[in-house]
């Protein structure tokens, strides 16, 4: 397939800036995949189509401060870096790939793969400071491939998570546009993150988990609906643009998951009983469709605990074998996250779809309205 053919027109103006002035009460259209009926509704009212016999599964990774602006040590020249992933010690191989992202995110892991942004050349060895009496020091040690990736190493005067908390900004995603005031970031610290969010790793929100509120976990928890995560920390790669003509061609970067034994469990037996698996957002399903199509032994389970990397790129046609139905956000034009609603839903359906959420003037991207796949 073409990347053209998932484009579609956007007015600037829908694309949204900020988040719903509470949290809960954001529009959600319902697309039906079996008749293509489309409804209006408001994510409270997901309650609706999810019964005991469904099983809901969510990401809970923490999106953390992972966008740090200082200055080079020797020129005081302006320097931006955006931390990507947790590498291992080890040195990346002779072509400069980037090392498998790792899970372990914590204060003592120093060494990170991480996108620089500087008017300089950089140079293996260069030193960059950040915070108040220069706290933080990043020293770029190998170039990686991609554009401004590098592998870099941090010596901190504090532990790093206490540091990035302290003068780290939110990483928002670059058509959401900041000025930098504080009062941007106290509101993105708070709600560019999921309420269960746990496991700190993520450089952007599943966004899909943004809607959720204590009200409404409480309503399906009575209604006897049963709720398990998984966890994948969202790389920048998740709003890379495909540039290939050809879909097939584009490649996606490696991001780093783990699926409990309580999870695959839970998933295996709302299969096994005739039961809907309701995804929300796009990570939860690239994780279980990785995990699902990792090579088993005959009479083995679907899902089976663990972890790993993924880079899975869904696009029609695509057989689903664990995602039955799916919240997301609406998504850019001749995106992958497009790419792969269009293999769950139908690209013409998709299209259609989108076209009446236009005209509807629903709010678009992370910080934007839902869709609900049914």
């Amino acid at each position: 397939m073409k990347t053209r053919q998932f484009w579609y027109p956007l007015p600037e103006r829908l694309i949204a800036q900020h988040p719903a002035e509470r949290r809960g009460t954001e529009k959600m259209m319902v697309l039906h995949r079996d008749t293509g009926m489309l409804e209006h509704r408001h994510i409270a009212d997901i309650v609706d189509y999810i019964t005991p016999n469904d099983l809901l599964v969510v990401n809970d990774t923490k999106v953390f401060p992972a966008r740090l602006i200082g200055k080079w040590e020797d020129s005081d020249g302006a320097i931006e870096v955006l931390m990507v992933s947790a590498a291992p010690e080890s040195e990346t191989d002779a072509s400069g790939d980037m090392a498998m992202p790792s899970m372990d995110v914590s204060n003592e892991t120093l060494v990170w793969n991480c996108i620089i942004g500087s008017g300089r050349k950089c140079r293996e060895g260069q030193v960059a400071v950040f915070g108040p009496a220069e706290q933080l020091k990043v020293t770029l040690v190998k170039p990686l491939s991609g554009i401004g990736m590098w592998k870099v190493r941090f010596d901190c005067s504090r532990p790093l998570m206490d540091l990035l908390d302290e003068f780290g900004r939110t990483p928002v995603p670059p058509y959401v546009k900041r000025e930098g005031t504080r009062e941007e970031e106290l509101e993105d610290r708070e709600r560019y993150q999921t309420i269960y969010a746990k496991h700190v790793g993520s450089v952007a929100a599943p966004t899909a988990g943004l809607h959720f509120t204590p009200e409404i976990f409480a309503a399906l928890d009575a209604k006897g609906v049963r709720r398990v995560s998984v966890t994948l920390h969202v790389g920048p790669g998740t709003f890379r643009p495909v540039k290939a003509d050809d879909i097939e061609d584009h490649r996606m970067d490696f991001e780093a998951f783990s699926v409990p034994p309580e999870t695959a469990e839970a998933i295996n037996a709302c299969k096994a009983r005739g039961g809907r698996v309701f995804c929300c957002g796009s990570t939860t399903v690239r994780t279980l469709e990785t995990v699902a199509s990792r090579e088993r032994a005959e009479g083995d389970p679907l899902v089976v605990a663990g972890s790993g990397a993924s880079n899975i790129f869904i696009y029609p046609p695509y057989t689903f074998k664990v995602c039955d139905c799916m919240l997301t956000n609406f998504h850019l034009p001749q995106s992958t996250l497009l790419m792969m609603v269009s293999a769950l839903a139908g690209r013409e359906r998709m299209l259609c779809a989108y076209a009446m959420a236009v005209r509807s003037n629903y709010m678009f991207f992370s910080y934007g309205d839902c869709m609900l796949i049914v």
